[in-house]
């Protein structure tokens, strides 16, 4: 029996708002248009965000402090996301045009906004005298969900082409069937959205949730980049046969292992106190009384 690729190549169309020049004399520049994956992206960054500042409510965090710190996670998570993406994915057009680090509309890399999210944390820890320890596990407790939306950007997208592949789960790519391995990555976040969800209903120590993430995300992400394709001109550096995303990965689940070993006997803490210029504001009324 011969199998064949079964799921179609599909690219939703972008919805056009305002075509190029449609105003005159070169106004807008560019198309102005909604496109499938920035939505799903963008919806991914909104859920995840008020899952997040919901679940800080919950346990008792200072409103203002906590968005504080997701503002510093997210900015400088989006520029790393870039940087780590042009510098070791492109290093070719670094070396032609240097600008191109600051394109930063131009490529993004998963890994990369994991590395400009720590960088992030550290940073507002280290402006503010706060522990972001809590603060990241709060932001990590949702983030599953948001990436669900982020990977059905990529699946939409098909931007993560992998090996050519007769398999019956295979994409018909034009020129042939490969693996889609944004559409695989985005079925195995499923269950693991689902397990932060349920693990969300109680409280735990301050890193459970940063390190089960690590821990379940970074073995999954090593092996599906054996699978990518090594044919295509946007196909993945290698360095020392292993992709930058396996290097880190590595490196991520060396540092989830170690925190969960560290946490594993800890009872659940309160929240720390926000530092005096992140306090929540009295309300007119209260301070009208």
């Amino acid at each position: 029996m011969t199998f064949e690729p079964q799921i179609p190549f599909v690219q939703p169309p972008d919805l056009m708002l305002l075509p190029r020049d449609a105003i005159g004399h070169g106004f807008p520049p560019v198309d102005l248009s909604i496109k499938p994956f920035g939505t799903l992206v963008a919806t991914g960054v909104a859920l995840g965000t008020y899952l997040a500042v919901r679940q800080a409510r919950k346990l008792g965090f200072g409103e203002r402090a906590f968005m504080s710190f997701s503002f510093w996670v997210l900015a400088i998570g989006f520029v790393g996301g870039h940087f780590f993406d042009t510098l070791f994915y492109y290093p070719d057009r670094v070396a032609q045009n240097p600008l191109q680090l600051f394109a930063l509309w131009n490529g993004l890399s998963s890994f990369g906004g994991f590395m400009g999210a720590v960088i992030g944390a550290f940073a507002w820890q280290y402006r503010y005298k706060v522990k972001m320890l809590p603060y990241g596990d709060i932001v990590c407790s949702s983030f599953p969900i948001g990436w669900l939306f982020g990977r059905m950007g990529c699946t939409v997208a098909h931007d993560h082409p992998g090996l050519l592949s007769n398999a019956w789960y295979a994409v018909q790519y034009p020129g042939g069937g490969r693996i889609d391995l944004g559409l695989i990555e985005m079925l195995l976040t499923i269950p693991l959205a689902a397990a932060f969800l349920y693990w969300r209903r109680k409280p735990h120590p301050w890193g459970f949730y940063l390190s089960r993430f690590a821990v379940l995300y970074a073995p999954v992400r090593f092996v599906l980049d054996f699978f990518r394709a090594r044919d295509l001109a946007i196909s993945d550096n290698r360095y020392a046969g292993l992709t930058p995303a396996q290097w880190l990965a590595m490196a991520l689940f060396a540092a989830g292992l170690w925190l969960a070993f560290k946490v594993r006997n800890q009872e659940p803490e309160k929240p720390p106190k926000p530092p005096r210029e992140l306090r929540n504001l009295p309300s007119k009324r209260a301070a009208s009384a």
